[in-house]
């Protein structure tokens, strides 16, 4: 496993940067809600000395290793071993309802990928596992050998974004009849067989898009984040900012419609003044998504596929 101070946190400057204007000459509660390796959170625990953080993770081996990051900042920090779309009772049981800034790196984090036991990574052969908390659910494994063809070409596509799902899901079917998958090299070596080698000189690697799709469902990342999202924004103080960090298309549509959802009026068009309460809740602080700059992904290969995007609570509506 990589050092934890091997960790490069993404977009660092900027994100410390986005919180100051909350954060600086006064106390404040920040939600860091895929805490990780700790790199975004130690930096801003830094910067801010009067910050109080919570730190959420579903993976507990993350938690332990951002523990010892953590360490030295002492009793500001509270762990929680948490989904993030958990956030409301995580903070209610520590008696906190509105906090000032919330913070969301998505995606599986450096250490899940460099664990070989964990099974994300599809350079390594491993088991084929993929639980960002592996002490519950399912496995990839356990969706490759059971689910109905019809939903692992829906997964692949809907979440991998594969064109050559329905070749791929007929070779596992074939294959999965012989013998069950367990481990990664097998598959990748299917996927090598499956996907054309057109695409495979020019589309990546050809078991990133499957390996993608299989984690997403084991984890149910996308619908986590569907419900996370109005639930983290209902637990964000007028003031409060939030930072979300997406690397992949799917995430970041999700994120970028929660943020237009409640930057918008609800004031009926016509009306000379804007009714109380029906106000846009949000404003958009970044203009689209932001992404790493040149320097920046070429030290770290993690940058190359970052969108930020943050947004400011301006008021709360009607209910």
């Amino acid at each position: 496993m990589a050092d934890e101070h091997e960790h490069v946190p993404v977009l660092l400057e900027r994100i410390v940067e986005l919180f100051a204007p909350v954060f600086s000459d006064r106390e404040a509660v920040l939600v860091d809600a895929t805490v990780g390796l700790g790199g975004h959170s130690d930096a801003l625990l830094t910067a801010f000395p009067s910050l109080r953080l919570v730190a959420l993770d579903r993976d507990p081996n993350a938690l332990e290793l951002s523990a010892k990051r953590l360490a030295r900042h002492g009793d500001r920090v509270d762990f929680v071993h948490a989904v993030y779309d958990e956030m409301p009772s995580a903070l209610a049981g520590l008696g906190l309802s509105r906090v000032d800034g919330i913070l969301f790196d998505l995606g599986v984090s450096s250490m899940q990928l460099d664990r070989a036991e964990r099974g994300f990574a599809y350079a390594k052969d491993s088991p084929l596992d993929m639980r960002m908390d592996p002490t519950t659910g399912f496995t990839a494994a356990d969706v490759l050998n059971t689910y109905a063809p019809g939903e692992l070409i829906r997964i692949l596509r809907d979440y991998g974004e594969e064109r050559f799902a329905q070749r791929i899901v007929k070779a596992v079917v074939a294959e999965r009849e012989k013998e069950p998958f367990t481990r990664s090299g097998r598959l990748v070596e299917l996927l090598y067989d499956a996907v054309p080698a057109a695409s495979r000189r020019t589309g990546g690697h050809p078991a990133k898009r499957t390996f993608q799709a299989l984690r997403i469902e084991v984890n149910g990342e996308l619908e986590v984040l569907r419900r996370a999202m109005p639930r983290a924004l209902s637990c964000l103080a007028v003031g409060g900012r939030i930072v979300v960090e997406s690397y992949q298309s799917l995430e970041d549509r999700l994120v970028k419609q929660a943020f237009a959802e409640l930057a918008k009026s609800r004031t009926p068009e016509g009306l000379p003044v804007e009714l109380p309460g029906h106000g846009p809740e949000l404003k958009l602080l970044t203009r689209g998504a932001e992404k790493a700059g040149e320097a920046e992904t070429e030290q770290n290969t993690r940058a190359a596929s970052v969108r930020l995007r943050a947004a400011e609570r301006i008021g709360d509506r009607a209910r």
